[in-house]
């Protein structure tokens, strides 16, 4: 029980151990609304051309649409891609689900263990229609697909039920949720109990609210995880070329998560990072760029006709 909280609640911070996280430049595009499923989703669109190549990014659990930080997201930019970015539903200034309360997360968890369904306001399918629908309304057709952490999954749902919407994939430091999977390190769990104990768990909420994270919709997205379950079966059902990037040193989702995507979906490449864990630190981010725009650049590559 105890490793299984802590393998899904680490999908909380993936950029927390970005050093330096700048926001201007996200800011400095203005944030858009639209009708999405009923609710009212909060979105950015960066470097906009008619011309470019389109990217939707996806953030993790209680992850606003901010918490990319500007140097990944400029560094898309400047690879000639238009960047979409969004705030899942119940996050951010999407609408959020506070009336449904927070969940009786020990029971629910208990629930989950023993194989009974969880209560939940949403599944990570909901949250998937939203991008699909989303994108409906810019008028995008289709996308590169990105998301890290939860949002990893919701991209990897993306990519199988809305296959014609899909580009490309890129999942990073995510998992298909597969009971199989290892649980985190013990490093990595005393690491964590060390941030939630003391005056630690008040610096470490500040810190998640200054890069963009709400504490409050954290554990309405969990049981959102866990309504969903295991989706493995669906993920090897993604066509669209995939690109599975996790760091070589994450010990909250280790390595096997993203080596199991990958495994199960067709012709996809995986590439562990030296100095990575479940962040993405400042040093690493020109290697994900790279990676990523390299990625889209070859589907792009690819004349119409030959897909």
């Amino acid at each position: 029980m105890r490793h299984l909280i802590l393998s899904l609640i680490c999908l909380i911070s993936p950029l927390m151990a970005q050093a330096d996280y700048s926001r201007t430049y996200l800011d400095s595009h203005p944030l858009q609304r639209a009708q999405v499923n009923d609710l009212e989703i909060a979105y950015r669109i960066v470097s906009e051309g008619e011309n470019k190549p389109k990217a939707v990014v996806i953030m993790g659990l209680g992850g606003s649409n901010v918490a990319w930080g500007d140097d990944l997201i400029s560094g898309l930019a400047n690879g000639g891609y238009e960047v979409l970015l969004l705030d899942n539903r119940d996050t951010g200034a999407s609408t959020r689900f506070d009336d449904w309360g927070q969940p009786l997360l020990w029971w629910e968890l208990l629930k989950y263990r023993l194989g009974f369904s969880v209560n939940a306001p949403y599944t990570l399918n909901d949250m998937a229609a939203d991008i699909a629908g989303l994108m409906e309304q810019v008028g995008y057709e289709e996308a590169h697909i990105i998301g890290a952490s939860m949002g990893g999954m919701i991209a990897q749902i993306v990519a199988a039920q809305y296959p014609d919407k899909t580009r490309s994939l890129i999942s990073i430091m995510s998992t298909t949720n597969a009971p199989h999977l290892p649980p985190p390190t013990s490093e990595a769990e005393m690491n964590l109990r060390n941030l939630a104990t003391g005056e630690a768990e008040e610096d470490r909420e500040q810190s998640i609210r200054d890069r963009g994270f709400y504490p409050e919709s954290m554990q309405r997205h969990l049981m959102a995880i866990f309504k969903t379950g295991d989706r493995s079966r669906d993920v090897a059902t993604i066509t669209a070329p995939t690109l599975v990037l996790h760091g070589a040193d994450d010990g909250l989702v280790p390595p096997e998560h993203g080596r199991h995507t990958a495994e199960l979906i067709q012709g996809s490449d995986f590439l562990l990072i030296d100095g990575m864990a479940h962040n993405m630190p400042e040093a690493i981010i020109p290697i994900l760029v790279t990676e990523m725009t390299s990625h889209m650049n070859r589907v792009e590559a690819v004349p119409v006709a030959s897909r």
